[in-house]
């Protein structure tokens, strides 16, 4: 009811293997998106949504996420931290973090989001839908063009789920599952305690099947899953471009992002949603349209950067060239290297001169 505690449970336990090498350092929840580390996008999210207590279940590193986020004052929230000595996987992540909710309460809702999408869907609106069909748990649903890559959720005309398919070749819809789930409290608490168990697998299919009440909540809002390279850096890009409201973001929407200490020299452009990170610098004559530029970073005179990562410390040569690329913290790119097509050079490594191209000329 209006005015209650809503609590909220964010999986973070994951270890982000496909943004290596990205993820080496930190978490993919705490990488730096739009200025902030991704994981503070949510947590404004879910502030924004009338959540007040935030579980955060982790694994990977998880000591990082207290360290970041402390006790949740500064997004208006109380966060505390359950860490699995194992991998759970999704339900067995929620169940684990169960223990450290605070209501009582069988009927009380709790908003489950996983940390690797980005959203601007109505959580108020899908909690409203959540309690007025009396659900066991209500799934938030969009339509993608290609479904097959995600959970697809077909639901009758009352917009009761009818069957939760895992990744299917042959999709019977184009509505999948957003990650994010409002669960009835004691609906968490009959998931099996102390294993691997995935709500995707076994526990949606369960309860569909013994005929509990599980709805979809449709809209078809900005969504993004962010876990590649590319999606990350265009999920950072839409925050700074203000294609979906950022209440995290530490400055005003525009074609680019410059953190503390960060330098661009006459003559260069960043466009294109670019971060430029705290004390990292961009040469005279140089392009960087859509990346992510972390902090440290140096990109030289002349060189081209679209699409990319360019990590801690690392450094590309005056004239390199990066297109659709990943570089490592503190790796050295060489002058007359071209990196394209999502090649990835993990940390430290160093690429002399001309090393990788695409063209023959030099």
């Amino acid at each position: 009811m209006p005015g209650e505690q809503l609590e909220a449970i964010l999986l973070v336990g994951g270890q982000g293997t496909r943004l290596r090498p990205l993820t080496l350092s930190a978490p993919k929840p705490l990488l730096p998106t739009a200025g902030v580390p991704f994981l503070a996008h949510l947590l404004a999210r879910v502030a924004a949504g009338g959540v007040t207590h935030v579980v955060i279940a982790a694994c990977y590193k998880a000591e990082m996420f207290a360290a970041c986020f402390g006790d949740g004052s500064a997004f208006g929230l109380s966060i505390d931290y359950v860490t699995e000595e194992v991998p759970l996987d999704t339900g067995g992540g929620i169940r684990n973090a169960a223990g450290s909710l605070r209501g009582g309460d069988p009927a009380d809702p709790v908003v489950v989001l996983n940390s690797d999408v980005l959203s601007g869907h109505d959580l108020g609106a899908q909690v409203d839908l959540h309690r007025k069909t009396d659900a066991a748990v209500t799934l938030h649903l969009v339509p993608v063009p290609d479904p097959s890559r995600f959970g697809c959720v077909p639901t009758d005309a009352s917009g009761r789920v009818t069957a939760f398919l895992e990744k299917t070749p042959n999709p019977v819809t184009n509505q999948v599952n957003a990650g994010c789930y409002v669960f009835r409290r004691d609906v968490i608490q009959s998931i099996p305690a102390g294993r691997r168990v995935s709500v995707e697998r076994e526990t949606f299919p369960s309860l569909i099947a013994t005929g509990a009440v599980v709805m979809g909540y449709p809209e078809a809002a900005y969504w993004l899953d962010v876990g590649t390279p590319a999606a990350f850096v265009r999920g950072s890009a839409d925050l700074v471009l203000g294609r979906l409201p950022a209440p995290a973001l530490p400055g005003l929407p525009g074609p680019s992002l410059l953190l503390a200490g960060a330098e661009v020299a006459t003559g260069a452009s960043v466009s294109g949603g670019t971060v430029v990170g705290a004390g990292a610098s961009v040469g005279a004559g140089a392009t960087v349209a859509g990346s992510v530029l972390f902090d440290g970073a140096s990109v030289g005179e002349g060189a081209v950067v679209r699409d990319s990562v360019v990590g801690c410390g690392a450094v590309v040569a005056p004239g390199a060239v990066l297109d659709d690329a990943v570089v490592g913290d503190a790796a050295y790119i060489g002058p007359g290297n071209e990196l394209a097509r999502g090649i990835r050079i993990w940390p430290g490594t160093r690429l002399e001169p001309a090393s990788v191209r695409f063209s023959s000329d030099v």
